[in-house]
């Protein structure tokens, strides 16, 4: 066994990892960086960047049926290359995951080390051969799929958003367990690619919704365009050179079903639980994550701090990036331990439509007395003018103060409905404040402009009978 001695050792060279030991370099530390699965980060290898790359010609395949409505005429089917559409999805995404190696490359030899992690106690790491004794410690080791450890029966026919882009060619059939952000994207993008497709999910959830009436809304509108059963009592076997699923339609009666493959998107599990945390003083979860502060990122009073899809906190790419920073300066200068801003909550599923959670959305909002101002994409009028207006928008407002507590949405370009209104939420501005803010007409952010109005004349009702008591 060699030893070697550091400021701060980082576990983990993705997204969080990278950001985390830029920022101890930063600070003028001495850090290793250590990884022991491939490089590149999840964003590009397996996560937003490919499964983005699969959207894109679906949603162009999909856009030939708007034509008529808008008089437009096509000779003949859209012909879908599933052979040229992986091989796209293939080389971009290596094109990507190309940046981050490079940046990779760029770190000393002598600050990486290759191998996996396990602790001996709260300043010592062992990876493999090599004992390193740190001043802190960084966890971000990410997280991986989570699903049944009896579907491993089903052999290479059960694929994850970690396996599946490897495709060189598009499936014929796809059963989809798990309506949640990666389901329904890759669910409905590769539907719209042809692609039989049926998406199973339980207890009656739709991606990051929480807001019953928006959830309805969102399962009525997904159910239009596929097979989309949110409480399904389903189970499945090998079946040959595919899968078989057993189900009840909604006709109450059990079917039988053969599909190629079986999408598991029923989560992700932080990967913890082979660094031997039981070596160290810290308290962890039931999960088995160290149980932490939001703010500092630190575990506990160790010299250990945690950060990214490690934390099962926000699992998205910006928030991993904050986190990674923020825990990498406080471990450069434990013990001075301080609180590092985070952003105001975003969330987004690049579906069509999209949906996104702003804040906490309406379960955080539920934990204070609230109004909900609300709009219809039904007969907005950008929405209608490009055959789009499908979707509903809610946002939240403290009674007492007016101020945007948050938002959730199903609608037409809700990335950007859902931008304008996280940076509101930031800032602090109150339904008032946001009102007086410019809206150009006419543009789909007058849908907001709309929730925003119902949610003042709740506020202002409350607020006079607050007066009048």
């Amino acid at each position: 066994m060699r030893t070697l001695e550091t400021d701060v050792a980082v576990i983990g060279a993705g997204t969080a990892g990278l950001a985390a030991y830029r920022a101890a370099k930063a600070a003028g530390r001495m850090a290793l960086l250590i990884e022991g699965g491939p490089y590149g980060t999840t964003c590009a290898r397996v996560g937003c960047m490919p499964s983005k790359l699969l959207i894109a010609p679906a949603d162009a395949a999909h856009s030939v049926e708007r034509f008529d409505a808008f008089g437009l005429r096509l000779s003949g089917e859209v012909d879908v290359d599933g052979k040229a559409v992986m091989e796209r999805v293939r080389h971009e995404r290596d094109r990507f995951v190309g940046f981050v190696l490079r940046g990779v490359e760029g770190i000393p030899l002598a600050d990486r080390i290759r191998g996996f992690a396990t602790f001996r106690d709260d300043t010592t790491i062992v990876v493999d051969d090599v004992v390193i004794s740190a001043r802190a410690i960084v966890i971000a080791t990410g997280s991986s799929p989570a699903y049944p450890k009896v579907w491993e029966q089903l052999g290479d026919r059960l694929v994850t958003n970690e396996t599946m882009f490897e495709w060189t060619d598009l499936p014929r059939s796809l059963a989809v367990f798990g309506p949640g952000v990666i389901g329904l994207e890759l669910g409905q993008a590769l539907s719209r690619l042809g692609v039989r497709v049926k998406i199973f999910g339980r207890g009656g959830g739709v991606g990051p919704l929480s807001d019953p009436a928006l959830i309805e809304e969102a399962r009525r509108i997904f159910q239009d365009e596929l097979y989309l059963d949110t409480d399904a009592h389903a189970d499945l076997s090998t079946d040959g050179d595919g899968v078989l699923v057993r189900y009840r339609g909604s006709d109450g009666q059990v079917q039988s079903e053969h599909f190629d493959y079986l999408l598991a998107a029923t989560g992700r599990v932080p990967n913890v639980r082979k660094l031997g945390l039981g070596a160290t003083t810290l308290a962890l979860d039931a999960r088995g994550v160290p149980l932490f502060d939001r703010e500092t990122l630190q575990c506990g009073n160790a010299p250990i701090f945690i950060a990214g899809d490690a934390s099962a906190d926000v699992p998205v790419l910006h928030e991993a990036a904050d986190g990674g920073r923020i825990a990498g300066e406080n471990a450069a200068r434990f013990p001075d331990v301080r609180a590092g801003m985070r952003r105001a909550g975003l969330s987004i599923v690049f579906t069509d439509p999209q949906i996104a959670v702003v804040g906490g959305g309406f379960r955080e909002a539920s934990q204070t007395t609230f109004v909900t101002g609300a709009a219809s994409f039904d007969d907005q009028g950008r929405a209608r003018v490009m055959q789009r207006n499908r979707g509903r928008l809610h946002v939240y407002a403290d009674v007492a103060t007016g101020m945007l507590l948050g938002a959730e949405m199903i609608g037409p370009d809700a990335e950007h409905l859902a931008h304008l209104a996280a940076w509101s939420r930031q800032l602090g501005l109150t339904i008032t404040e946001m009102l007086a803010l410019p809206f150009y007409h006419p543009v789909v952010e007058e849908g907001l402009r709309t929730a925003l109005r119902d949610a003042f004349v709740q506020f202002d009702a409350a607020s006079r009978e607050r007066r009048a008591a």
